[in-house]
């Protein structure tokens, strides 16, 4: 009985590797995301959407750093998706700059 009661639970437990891998996942988030912020409000002359690119540029570094933990398996698509999702935020940083809201 308890060896059924262990086999049950196996897939329950987070290996070492998991628990690495989410750490660097969230740092990289916070990085990219604290960069972004950072750059939002550089340039309050250019327009919202002009201001995010630029923005999203000057964190690229921080944004392939993202796209390395997220996607080990060099899937186009994932990284697709981290850099449309940067410049989603970037745009949001700006708005938030200018006390303006994104929608």
């Amino acid at each position: 009985m308890a060896l059924l009661f262990l086999g049950a639970c196996e897939g329950g437990f987070v290996r070492p590797t998991d628990l690495g891998r989410k750490v660097k996942i969230e740092k990289s988030y916070e990085a990219r995301e604290e960069c972004l912020e950072r750059n939002a409000a550089t340039d309050s002359a250019a327009d919202p959407a002009t201001a995010a690119q630029a923005a999203a540029m000057a964190c690229k570094p921080e944004t392939d750093k993202l796209i390395q933990a997220v996607d080990f398996d060099g899937d186009a698509r994932v990284a697709a998706s981290v850099r449309q999702d940067t410049q989603y935020r970037a745009t949001k940083y700006v708005m938030k700059a200018r006390g303006q809201a994104l929608y």
